[in-house]
């Protein structure tokens, strides 16, 4: 295969995903703009966005990376039924890993605020919300991980190419979307809406 050929086949199988990622962060930041209410509901909520999307693309692009390194060895099979136990082993260390650093991110947030003498919500507030966005993003994260690097791997895709912008377009568009549910859930359960 010549260099030529290398990067004709790279850019044809990055391309489409690189257009939807940018669509897809075009789509996180029209939710993002229309939670206004919400950022202004909950103090502090804003310093922690970039921290919880960051989360999402790191934790999960590792799984999505760990899953095609083990797909390459053919340590695993691309399927779902029967799934190993180091696939389920991995989404689960995902998860518990995604769900830890969001509410540590939140946790830090609110003692920097307080520290800088900023407005900001109660820590349990912020907690409460980091934890349901992270739990929810994580779980459909981790399904949509797996899905497409399976899908992709089976029509002879490279799914290393497709990680990276699928991460970071679902991340983003789950990362906000669930953003918003949780800050919801948690002031109605507060009794603060």
């Amino acid at each position: 295969m010549t260099l030529r050929d290398a990067a004709a086949e790279a850019y044809r199988e990055a391309l489409p995903a690189l257009v939807a990622s940018v669509g897809g962060g075009l789509l996180a930041g029209v939710v993002l703009s229309g939670m206004e209410a919400e950022l202004k509901a909950v103090p502090g909520l804003l310093v922690i966005v970039p921290a919880l999307l960051a989360t999402r693309g790191n934790v999960y692009g590792s799984l999505g990376a760990r899953i095609a390194t083990a797909l390459h060895q053919g340590l695993i099979e691309p399927r779902l039924s029967g799934a190993d136990e180091r696939l389920r082993a991995a989404a689960a260390a995902a998860l518990a890993n995604g769900v830890l650093a969001s509410v540590f991110a939140s946790v830090v947030a609110y003692f920097l605020l307080l520290v800088l003498g900023r407005e900001v919500a109660s820590v349990w507030v912020l907690v409460g919300v980091a934890l349901v966005a992270g739990v929810l993003s994580g779980l459909a994260l981790t399904a949509v991980v797996i899905a497409v690097v399976f899908a992709g791997y089976r029509r002879g895709h490279n799914p290393d190419t497709l990680v990276g912008p699928l991460v970071t377009t679902t991340g983003d568009v789950f990362g906000v979307l669930f953003l918003l549910v949780a800050v919801r859930f948690v002031l109605l359960v507060g009794g603060v809406v």
